[in-house]
């Protein structure tokens, strides 16, 4: 099977059933008999661009991402436990190993209002343009916690 119907495959999956690990997906997907290497199944996601969510339960499943040009989604305000506000800065607060993947769905929105991002374990810093842009975040954020 080539890669694009793979990757078709995959996404058929995670849409179609509430998946945790890439040994789900790769269980899934051998029972379809499709058999794919640990190495090429993480490339898989990565490509794909799937996001892992928490659900009401606290437990984690994968998502396909909702590429939207809004920096504040439904998906990136899910992450998001606590912010705060320097000027023209934020600080947003997360569960620990999640601020990376904050990072990256923030930076994938390509705004022109936030300059960049820095992600440590469970807090990631977003530069915004000025402090307008900041405080208007930091309440965006603030209306969904």
């Amino acid at each position: 099977m080539n890669k694009k119907n793979r990757q078709q495959q995959i996404k058929r999956i995670i849409q179609t059933h509430h998946i945790g690990t890439q040994e789900d997906i790769k269980t899934q997907l051998q029972k379809e008999g499709i058999s794919v290497t640990q190495a090429t199944l993480s490339r898989d996601l990565r490509e794909i661009g799937l996001l892992k969510l928490r659900d009401d339960a606290g437990k984690l499943y994968y998502s396909l991402s909702e590429r939207n040009s809004s920096y504040f989604t439904p998906v990136i305000l899910s992450y998001i436990l606590k912010v705060t506000r320097a000027e023209f800065m934020l600080v947003l607060h997360t569960n620990l190993g999640e601020a990376d993947v904050l990072a990256n769905l923030i930076d994938e929105t390509d705004s022109s209002e936030i300059l960049g991002t820095v992600a440590g374990a469970d807090t990631l810093l977003v530069v915004c343009k000025n402090e307008e842009i900041a405080s208007q975040l930091e309440n965006d954020v603030l209306l969904s916690l």
